[in-house]
């Protein structure tokens, strides 16, 4: 498979916006909000389009419930000659509008998917897209690394557990040392659950100040995903839809159209020399 010059050419000067939404820790409900997220952003009658970036096991078809023909293994194997219109043959469009590029089947096939073809498929999706919503793996693994460093708004789900919180504070820490976190915003999910820490004691913790708050609803939550229906759709009417629609306008409301930019040096480059500036006590 050639991948040399993935670059897409871009012919218009603006694009979309790229949302990720990602996590320190399995098991806090990032997908499910990235779901909801995305049907959400597309109820304001814009284009949208859902990329399940977890792609040894990623569930965003479980979700919505899609029987996908397509992932983006199939992309991968047109990836030399892939413009942004064979690309939308391999979107899965979901009933609410929202379009889903699917992971693999198979968790194998992940180790198929490089930097480079992760940039060049967000960037077509991004020409013809209002927003593009990244469900990433959990952790700061390097495909994640390379979404992350992508998008223009970071979603860091978090909820009230103690380990939880350490280690969203040891993710945030390193997106500080990597200049991103003023493109975070961090979501308390159940936020209304019983803990020994309360949401309001979040901000402190965490150092961020005005954290997005998502209720506690375990049975409209988990009935959504097991019948795989984003309960924005069937169930609007509760405080969770209700919360996710209110994130929703709130992260739209910042969007900026924003130009391509030059490719800057990578992630793992600065990174690095960070981490090299640190030990040599400069």
């Amino acid at each position: 498979m050639e991948v040399n010059n993935l670059q897409p050419e871009i012919n218009k000067a603006k694009r979309g916006e790229m949302i990720a939404v990602c996590s320190a820790k399995g098991g806090v409900g990032k997908t499910l909000l990235s779901v909801n997220l995305a049907v959400s952003l597309s109820k304001k009658n814009i284009q949208v389009t859902l990329v399940d970036g977890d792609f040894q096991f990623g569930d965003v078809s479980i979700a919505m419930d899609l029987h996908t023909t397509f992932s983006i293994k199939d992309v991968i194997e047109e990836i030399s000659h892939l413009d942004q219109f064979s690309l939308a043959n391999f979107l899965n469009r979901h009933e609410s509008g929202v379009k889903v590029l699917a992971a693999p089947e198979r968790p194998e096939h992940a180790d198929l998917i490089t930097p480079a073809i992760i940039n060049k498929v967000i960037d077509l999706l991004l020409i013809q897209n209002d927003y593009v919503v990244v469900d990433t793996g959990v952790g700061l693994q390097d495909k994640s690394l390379t979404i992350i460093e992508k998008a223009d708004q970071i979603i860091v789900v978090t909820n009230l557990e103690m380990t939880t919180l350490k280690n969203t504070k040891l993710m945030l820490e390193t997106l500080d040392i990597l200049g991103m976190r003023d493109k975070v915003q961090v979501v308390i999910n159940r936020s209304t659950m019983e803990s020994v820490i309360e949401a309001t004691d979040v901000p402190d913790i965490l150092g961020e100040e005005n954290p997005i708050y998502i209720p506690n609803d375990f049975q409209t939550a988990s009935q959504s995903l097991n019948i795989g229906v984003p309960f924005v759709s069937n169930q609007g009417k509760t405080e969770i839809a209700k919360a996710v629609y209110k994130m929703a306008e709130q992260l739209s409301s910042r969007r900026e159209i924003t130009m391509f930019k030059p490719k800057s040096p990578s992630i793992f480059t600065k990174f690095l020399s960070k981490a090299k500036r640190t030990k040599e006590g400069i």
